[in-house]
């Protein structure tokens, strides 16, 4: 029904007619909805038929809906998702690959325009030509650099978002608890240590064992009276 449609809702449907206001598109409604020709795709379009064709298969949104004048409008221009006011420094963003230039990337990242990643800004490494990293298409995670409201243009970076996660990947790094450090600590030891009587290995043996066992043993202590201690 009509009255269940609301703008920017995603809807799929078939071409059934092309004219020169636009197409017609079943999408599964009482009636059939328009996307008119200049909601075919950004840009100009001469004629319908450059875009689509009677029969084909299309993702559309919702753009108007009347339910009382039993109208409905079409769009195959994707909604803006991301608000201008919305983009600042630092937002994390994943979008698709859009265009490749010589001097970097646009990504579609659901704003009014894509934004740009600078080739200096597509890896963390030296890269002479995008095509290299990335291809048409690719899905992407970004970060938001810079963004200039006036000219509607947003700066991204790749390269952010790889340091950010080396950084984790450092930060999450398993920390050898007290116990296991002094275990370690010990072993080393007595992988450096020579023996004082080479005759009497046995002997070099059972004092290194205890050894190992005062260190436990005080370590044990040590994290018993920091417990006790807190609660």
């Amino acid at each position: 029904m009509l009255v269940d449609l609301k703008p920017s809702m995603k809807l799929e449907g078939q071409v059934t007619k092309l004219g020169l206001f636009g197409a017609l598109v079943d999408v599964g409604a009482e009636r059939e909805g328009l996307v008119h020709i200049s909601m075919l795709k950004r840009g100009h379009v001469n004629r319908a038929e450059d875009v689509v064709q009677e029969g084909q298969k299309v993702e559309v949104w919702v753009h108007r809906v009347d339910p009382n004048a039993g109208r409905l409008e079409l769009t195959m221009i994707k909604p803006v998702q991301l608000k201008w006011d919305k983009i600042k420094p630092g937002l994390k963003l994943k979008g698709e690959v859009v265009r490749l230039e010589k001097f970097g990337a646009f990504v579609d990242v659901g704003a009014e325009r894509p934004g740009l990643v600078h080739v200096s800004e597509l890896s963390t490494e030296y890269v002479s030509d995008p095509s290299d990293v990335v291809k048409v298409g690719d899905e992407i995670e970004v970060s938001v650099v810079d963004i200039n409201r006036k000219k509607r243009q947003i700066r991204l970076s790749m390269k952010e978002v790889a340091l950010e996660v080396e950084d984790d990947e450092e930060a999450t790094d398993e920390v050898p608890t007290a116990m296991e450090f002094a275990l370690r600590q010990a072993l080393q030891h007595s992988d450096n240590k020579e023996p004082e009587i080479q005759s009497s290995p046995r002997r070099n043996q059972n004092r290194e064992q205890k050894e190992l066992e005062d260190i436990l043993n005080r370590t044990l202590k040590h994290r018993v009276r920091t417990a006790s201690s807190s609660e």
